[in-house]
């Protein structure tokens, strides 16, 4: 992963984030790391409804299988 000085970051933020790989990019104060710019938009949107049709339910997936009686 890419990594980039605060001070760097500062100067160049607009470039940055324009060019922001997926990844994503470290930006380190003294040579630690402070923070993590990653992009908005992440693979997992793309999971949602990528599993339709594909799932089967089998039983009742609202119960917990354990019988019991509240009056008791």
């Amino acid at each position: 992963m890419k990594t980039i000085q605060a001070s760097k970051f500062k100067e160049k933020c607009l470039s940055i984030i324009d060019n922001l790989s997926a990844e994503g990019i470290v930006i380190t104060k003294h040579g630690k790391p402070v923070a993590k710019l990653i992009p908005y938009k992440t693979a997992c949107a793309e999971l949602i409804g990528s599993m339709e049709g594909k799932i089967k339910i089998k039983g009742d997936i609202l119960s917990t299988g354990v019988k019991w009686d509240a009056e008791s």
